[in-house]
Parts: C-alpha cells; sequence; structure tokens
C-alpha cells in the first residue's frame, strides 16, 4: 500500500492510498491533483472518504464520481453532494482488502467523521479530516468544547503506532502555539526544528504519528500540569482538574494566537 498527500488549495492535503492498481481518495476537495495522480500512477478509483462537509473536502466529489465510478461513502449527519453511502460509528467496511472502521468525532463540524484502518502496509493509519492537526485540532465551528475534547481523547487510544494523516499543512503554526504552551517540552522543540527544515525544503510534514502527537500536541495533552497552567494563565477560571476545562481555554486561546 502508498499513502500520498496531494497538495491542494493553499495549504489542504488530499491523501491517497493505493496499492499500485487500486485507489480511494479521502476528502477531495479538488479533483485535478487526484486525477493528475490516478493517472501518472495508472490506477483505478474505487472508493472516495470523506470526513465533514466543508467545500475544501467535498469540492471535487461530483467530478470524481463522474469520471471514475468511485463510491462515495460519508457521514450519515450531513450535507453532502449526493448520492453518497451515509456511514456511522457502528460500521465496519473493507475497501483495497484492508478493514475499515468509522469514528464519529464531532466538534470541527457536528457531524465530522473520522476514518481508521487499523493495517495498511504494516501500521494503521487514520484520516482525521479536520478535527486533528499535527500540534493542534480543528476550530468548532458547530461542535462544543466537550465534544471536541471526547472525540480528541477517542482518536488518542488508537494505537501509537497510528499515522495521522491531516487534512491540512498547519504544523509550523500550531507548533508555534504549543510552544507557547509548553516552552520547555523537549520532544516538542526538537520537533519544530525538524518540521521547519521539512518546509524549507517544501516537503509536507505530514503523516505524523499518534505517539508523537500524544508527546507534542497541547490539545491531547490537557491532564499535563504545564499545559493546565498555562490554560489556566491565559483563562483563569479554568478548572486545572478538569481536561475538558484546559482544553476550552486552550482552544480559545488559540483562535486569539
Amino acid at each position: 500500500m502508498n499513502l500520498l498527500p496531494l497538495p491542494a488549495f493553499s495549504d489542504n492535503y488530499i491523501w491517497l492510498l493505493h496499492d499500485g492498481k487500486q485507489a480511494l481518495v479521502v476528502d477531495p476537495g479538488d479533483a485535478s491533483p487526484v486525477q493528475a495522480a490516478l493517472q501518472a500512477h495508472g490506477l483505478q478509483l474505487q472508493a472516495i472518504l470523506v470526513t465533514h462537509h466543508h467545500a475544501d473536502h467535498v469540492g471535487g466529489v461530483d467530478q470524481l464520481r463522474q469520471a471514475t465510478g468511485a463510491t462515495v461513502y460519508g457521514p450519515v449527519y450531513e450535507k453532502l453532494p449526493e448520492p453518497v453511502l451515509r456511514v456511522d460509528g457502528t460500521v465496519r467496511m473493507t475497501l483495497l482488502g484492508l478493514d475499515w472502521q468509522v469514528l464519529e468525532v464531532p466538534g470541527h463540524t457536528a457531524g465530522h467523521i473520522a476514518w481508521y484502518c487499523p493495517d495498511a502496509a504494516g501500521a494503521p493509519v487514520l484520516f482525521c479530516g479536520d478535527t486533528l492537526f499535527s500540534g493542534g485540532c480543528g476550530r468548532l465551528f458547530e461542535g462544543t468544547p466537550e465534544q471536541m475534547h471526547t472525540s480528541l481523547q477517542c482518536l488518542a487510544a488508537l494505537p501509537h503506532n497510528t499515522r495521522v494523516a491531516c487534512a491540512h499543512e498547519y504544523t509550523l503554526s500550531n507548533l508555534k502555539f504549543a510552544c507557547a504552551v509548553e516552552p520547555n517540552n523537549a520532544a516538542l522543540l526538537q520537533y519544530r526544528a525538524q518540521c521547519e527544515m521539512l518546509r524549507q525544503q517544501q516537503r509536507p510534514t505530514l503523516p505524523s504519528t499518534l505517539a508523537r502527537e500524544l508527546a507534542i500536541n497541547p490539545f491531547l495533552r490537557c491532564h499535563v500540569t504545564q499545559v493546565a497552567r498555562s490554560a489556566q494563565s491565559f483563562a483563569p477560571a479554568t478548572d486545572p482538574q478538569q481536561p475538558a476545562s484546559v482544553f476550552a481555554a486552550l482552544r480559545e486561546w488559540k483562535n486569539v494566537f
């Protein structure tokens, strides 16, 4: 299995997973880079997976479906370009000969889902849309801080070697904020330097791994004393003993950072 990030717009990644013959694509906001990759690698598109309804994730769905006949799978509670096979957290399916699980992760949008494959080329892979970013998380456009914190805890419980295929190249800006929250986190400082080098070479910082995110991402570290103290310094009413309260303060802080 080959996992490819296809750059789109200014900072999106459309993820393409293929076995050399068949492919699936995740959140194709633009059809053009997907069609170019399919042609370059001689691939047939089998499926289109959608995490949520925002235009930069679904804008290319109709064109790709019409051009390839691929089946579109998406969340039950989101407005999407029809026809779509609707899925929720009860769904298990096989695509490209691999087992897939749907995770319900509301917060960024009300019906946001993530796609998790336990074994793709020897390691799990998570297509998390705009719920989890490297060093950060999505804005709360439709959900509550409590919902997003619960969703992130759901993702945090996956195996540590899970590859985290986020939908945006937000890593450097997220790490700048993370360093304000945990300025003495050695793993974070090392990772920031690594990502700065990658971006200077115009290379993606993604996919990340869940182990790395658990070590450096403040939104997954709301239980850590330094993170809670920093959150409370921004919002004094924060309860440092309640990770959901810490998360809410961090998200508000990031919104204005």
